[in-house]
């Protein structure tokens, strides 16, 4: 097929949502899929994000994402984020009456609040459900996210689950006596994202724990933590094998936040065999549930400390479980495609007219409303 994928957050920004969607990207490409990625970083004029500047919201490119789509005529579009260049593709699919899923990365609404407390999470919700309720489908990673999301009024959710890269995220590279950790006091305990107040990583600062605590990774709130914290190691932020060893050489990995949709990190500690201590939320205990590779606890210490208990050999077979081939398959399915030669007649009127007129599909074939998928 060909595909087209709309996104606000692309390299070189690091996140898990990146991540999910390069290696989605990747992996389509495998299997022989043509993907056409729209993102900032194709020339258009940017402003950052206020107060996660990392990401660079697009300006004025409705005109050129048209052209794009119209000499690339798609079969499928998906919109993956909110932001600028989303609502632009939105706008268009929504004027030609055609077909198009989304994705929920992050929980938005609870976000926007941490940073912003005077904005209520109820209307975060319902910027959201205007947005994506307007698609065909919107992928989800987790039954739990899905069935919280129906609750606030979300509809035509599937799931969509994540992988993780067995190859560089392994057992092997952990290395207690000469690794990353050498010459810091055992038990590590060991945090890696984001360094901001909606991952709640004071959560984690503030556990009473033996040994050490270690944050790897960058943000708006890492040099007021390490003021209030100078017990605590921070690592910076650490990428490829690197980034695995930090992983594999800790004891335990301890995740606090309770408003991601998933958490790529869980996923990546385990494959390197080290247990996930995390609240019980959409997410991590999916991730988690009774499959011994961690515990998920309202209390977070508890956890953490039951997760040094854990076999690591048990937490690695676990991991093996997910991978990017199964999540690229989960999505292409989940698609949104019209059948042929519809589709083809319908790019090459589209083109024909010039903009001028807005073109159709067939009644039938219109952005039909997909029943929920389990």
């Amino acid at each position: 097929m060909r595909i087209i994928l709309v996104t606000d957050a692309w390299a070189p920004q690091v996140n898990g949502v990146v991540r999910t969607l390069t290696r989605t990207v990747e992996e389509c490409r495998a299997m022989g899929h043509e993907v056409e990625v729209i993102s900032p970083n194709d020339g258009y004029l940017t402003v950052p994000l206020p107060t996660y500047p990392e990401i660079r919201l697009a300006l004025f490119a409705k005109k050129d994402i048209e052209r794009r789509i119209q000499d690339f005529e798609p079969d499928a579009i998906h919109i993956a984020t909110e932001g600028t260049l989303g609502q632009a593709a939105r706008s268009l699919c929504l004027k030609w009456n055609w077909p198009f899923t989304t994705s929920y990365h992050t929980q938005f609404p609870e976000y926007v609040h941490a940073r912003l407390p005077f904005i209520p999470v109820s209307l975060g919700y319902a910027f959201m459900r205007r947005f994506h309720n307007a698609g065909g489908r919107m992928m989800v990673t987790t039954p739990s996210m899905r069935e919280a999301l129906l609750a606030k009024g979300f509809r035509n959710i599937t799931p969509w689950a994540r992988g993780v890269d067995t190859e560089l995220f392994n057992p092997r590279l952990r290395d207690t006596e000469h690794g990353v950790y050498a010459g810091l006091a055992r038990p590590v305990f060991v945090n890696v994202g984001r360094v901001a107040v909606e991952k709640n990583i004071e959560g984690f600062l503030e556990l009473d724990l033996p040994g050490t605590k270690v944050v790897v990774g960058d943000g708006p709130q890492r040099k007021e933590l390490q003021r209030k914290y100078p017990d605590a190691v921070f690592a910076g932020a650490r990428f490829g094998e690197d980034l695995a060893r930090h992983f594999a050489d800790a004891d335990v990995f301890v995740f606090p936040s309770r408003t991601d949709t998933f958490g790529l990190v869980n996923l990546e500690a385990m494959a390197c065999g080290t247990p996930v201590a995390a609240f019980p939320v959409p997410g991590p205990k999916d991730i988690i549930g009774d499959s011994g590779a961690g515990v998920v606890d309202e209390d977070l210490r508890k956890a953490a400390l039951a997760c040094l208990e854990l076999d690591r050999k048990r937490v690695r077979a676990h991991a093996e479980g997910f991978s990017w081939k199964a999540c690229a398959r989960d999505f292409v399915e989940s698609l949104e495609v019209p059948p042929q030669p519809e589709r083809r007649r319908f790019w090459k009127r589209l083109k024909r007219l010039g903009g001028r007129v807005r073109p159709r599909l067939p009644k039938r074939l219109r952005r039909r409303k997909t029943q929920k998928r389990s």
